[in-house]
């Protein structure tokens, strides 16, 4: 969004007659934020560009007087048609031209004929989970650089196991290939683990729909059925983490105003402001906040802990 929103910025200023160049730049080598993952760029056509070449390309991007968004980058247009050869077009596009083409009917007709589905056809149901999730573990380890697909832990989330969005992409690239489906983009996140994927691919393979397991049993509760309560949990201002020290707080009658914390984000100089009325201002001082209010637990939500320690706290 903030990309775009600079393409947006340039172009309104050079249809005002002010200058603007919005450059969207490909890996460059030797340093910078791409230096790390250089060789999977490069893996999808982008090798890094030398400083030399990019200057040059730079002094004539900025002094180019018709275009004010551009993209530079030295690409292996090879390789990089390999790569997007298990791509399909974008859903916004795909749903603007009403393809006719589905992978399987909305009425739930008969399942998509891919390869998948054919190699899935001869198998029973266990043996087709476990098929599928050594399948996709060995793209997983394929991806990830490992030899043996057994180094994969198919209960681990993606994120701990190394993946970032670049990595995501070409597994779903991969999968997309491989099993002849056209897998979301968000594969990964809405499934983020080899063994939830591999349920997934197994039913956009066989065209199942989520409701076609065996009705779970029902039970009906009676106005008579005992309640054991085994545990109790909560947290509010006042550092209160437990019942007991809750119920100390209000037999205390204690007080839990405080000035606003430091680490929130806000700037406190400039948010106070007397009158009530005055748009994005607080015209009270203290209030009752949680202590830690932005810790959790990474491990619970599939988070790896250093990509927690590097989330925005409102996000946590």
């Amino acid at each position: 969004a903030a990309n775009a929103y600079l393409d947006a910025l340039a172009e309104v200023r050079r249809a005002e007659g002010l200058p603007a160049t919005s450059i969207a730049w490909g890996p460059w080598a030797e340093d910078g934020m791409a230096r790390a993952v250089a060789d999977r760029w490069e893996e999808h056509g982008l090798p890094a560009m030398s400083p030399d070449l990019a200057i040059a390309e730079l002094e004539q991007s900025v002094n180019d007087p018709m275009a004010a968004s551009l993209l530079v980058a030295d690409v292996d247009w090879d390789t990089l048609a390999q790569v997007r050869a298990g791509v399909g077009a974008p859903q916004l596009l795909t749903e603007l031209t009403r393809h006719a083409q589905r992978n399987a009917t909305d009425d739930g007709g008969s399942p998509a004929d891919t390869s998948l589905s054919r190699r899935l056809a001869g198998l029973g149901t266990a043996e087709q989970d476990r098929a599928l999730v050594e399948f996709v573990r060995s793209h997983v380890a394929a991806v990830l650089g490992h030899r043996r697909p057994e180094a994969v832990d198919t209960e681990r989330a993606f994120k701990e196991l190394g993946f970032d969005s670049l990595a995501a992409v070409t597994l779903r690239n991969r999968l997309n290939a491989a099993t002849g489906l056209k897998l979301s983009s968000t594969l990964l996140f809405d499934h983020p683990t080899v063994t939830a994927l591999a349920r997934v691919l197994r039913t956009e393979a066989l065209g199942l729909r989520d409701d076609d397991g065996p009705a779970l049993p029902t039970t009906t509760a009676t106005d008579d059925d005992p309640i054991a309560i085994v545990a109790m949990s909560c947290r509010f201002p006042g550092a209160v983490r437990t019942p007991e020290e809750l119920w100390n707080l209000l037999a205390d009658e204690r007080e839990v105003l405080t000035e606003f914390p430091a680490g929130r984000g806000w700037d406190l100089d400039t948010l106070f402001a007397p009158d009530p009325d005055e748009q994005g201002k607080s015209y009270v001082r203290e209030g009752a906040f949680l202590e830690d209010a932005g810790a959790f637990d990474p491990k619970f939500f599939g988070i790896s802990p250093r990509e927690a320690t590097a989330m925005d706290p409102q996000q946590r």
